[in-house]
């Protein structure tokens, strides 16, 4: 209170008991304002009306106890300006009336409306930056190149990109390329040499062991804030016979990385063994090294539709064919999937292979979930059939998802769906969930 006092106030105003101003003075700052307008007049009707009832009050407090307050309002001056103002009153004693010491508050709402803009714009570019952060791997893991990124202060490998780790072996952690020796050592760190000072350097053509035909190595520098990088691209030189042999032959490895859809691969355990970039853009993960080794339930966990009732069914009718379920990024998207999955054998399979398709901007109801090796159009299943197996496959999805929204709850889940708790009971029972 002292130090409010001691601070310079922009407004004084002097009322009676009553609340009524009987004289009023401004700083500097406000000295176009004519308050003598005010004098007669009651206090709250110079301040917002919504808040006129906390000044009766707070003269009202004033008058019995004695004691001084703090408000803050937005004052109404003669010109038709208003300003947010922060009164702290001050009591003359009985029948004395009091004073209002009111500071301006429009630099200190100026300042932090500042400061929610700066943050909001802290925030965007963190989402930009990670954003080209997630592009930036997809780009360099879908590389036909071989390429690492390596530290300048002891050549240890930070990452390799797919083809590095497949035609060459590197792995994070290792030392980039320790076999070169006599001339091929000295073409390379004569090129290094070069790349420190210029930032970058022609390619070099080197001679790796256990290869045949000669590669082609470009360095350049990547800075960051915390180090300094070499981005080492590497790829064969020349095309021999056995290259044009395997051009024509169906690459599958190629033809997996660019399906629209996202593709994993998972062992019995539900563990992810490859998955290809589509499937790292729907999870949110830069590189295929970030999922492989995880249980796909940290993506999939949609009760009623997780990776346990895919494995399941794989495992005893052989595949599944367009169920319908949610996958959870890594940042938090939520995305709408139709999932098809196959194992490796008819029987206990060891591997299971999913395509997981982006169906979020489609236009439709939950689809039932159709089991491979039943055929919708076999004669031998009747229309009123299959009528009923798809409408109680629609609604056991939609039971399960809503038990999922609301985390088991049946009250709120037996409210979204319209139903009454005797209701939601029966059908759970009906269709087993009693059982999980």
């Amino acid at each position: 209170m002292v130090a409010k006092l001691l601070a310079r106030p922009d407004i004084t105003i002097t009322l009676d008991d009553e609340g009524v101003i009987r004289s009023a003075v401004s700083s500097q700052a406000l000295e176009d304002e004519s308050l003598d307008d005010w004098r007669g007049r009651p206090w709250g009707e110079t301040i917002e009306t919504s808040i006129e009832g906390q000044i009766l009050e707070m003269i009202n407090t004033v008058r019995r106890s004695g004691d001084s307050s703090c408000l803050q309002v937005r004052q109404r001056f003669p010109s038709g300006r208003e300003l947010p103002i922060e009164y702290t009153t001050i009591s003359l004693g009985r029948r004395g009336g009091f004073i209002a010491v009111g500071k301006n508050l429009e630099t200190i709402a100026d300042l932090q409306a500042r400061l929610m803009a700066a943050q909001q714009a802290r925030e965007q570019d963190y989402w930009k930056l990670r954003e080209i952060e997630t592009r930036y791997r997809l780009v360099f893991d879908a590389s036909a190149e071989a390429a690492a990124l390596v530290r300048t202060s002891n050549l240890r490998i930070v990452e390799a990109n797919i083809a590095a780790s497949k035609s060459l072996g590197l792995v994070p952690g290792g030392v980039f390329l320790p076999d070169l020796v006599g001339r091929e050592r000295k073409a390379f760190e004569a090129m290094l040499e070069r790349v420190r000072e210029q930032g970058r350097a022609p390619g070099i053509a080197l001679h790796l062991a256990g290869s045949s035909a000669p590669w082609s190595l470009r360095a350049s520098t990547v800075t960051t804030q915390a180090d300094t990088f070499y981005l080492f691209q590497m790829s064969p030189m020349g095309v021999g016979s056995s290259q044009i042999e395997s051009k024509a032959t169906p690459n599958l490895e190629d033809i997996i990385q660019r399906l629209p859809d996202g593709f994993a691969i998972v062992d019995r355990e539900g563990v992810v063994r490859r998955a290809n970039n589509t499937f790292l853009d729907l999870v949110q993960v830069g590189a295929e090294s970030g999922v492989v080794g995880q249980k796909m339930k940290r993506w999939l966990s949609r009760s009623g539709a997780d990776m346990a009732v895919i494995l399941g069914m794989v495992q005893r009718h052989g595949g599944v064919r367009m169920m319908t379920t949610m996958i959870e990024g890594e940042l938090g998207s939520l995305t709408d999937v139709e999932i098809s999955a196959a194992g490796d054998s008819n029987s206990a399979p060891e591997f299971v292979g999913l395509i997981l398709r982006d169906v979020t901007k489609r236009t439709r109801g939950d689809i039932p979930m159709v089991v491979s090796g039943i055929d919708p159009h076999a004669e031998t299943i009747s229309l009123e059939g299959l009528v009923r197996t798809a409408t109680e496959a629609i609604e056991r999805n939609t039971i399960s998802a809503a038990l999922g929204r609301f985390k088991g709850h049946r009250t709120a889940a037996a409210r979204y769906l319209g139903l009454s708790r005797q209701s939601l009971h029966a059908k759970l029972k009906k269709y087993s969930f009693e059982d999980k």
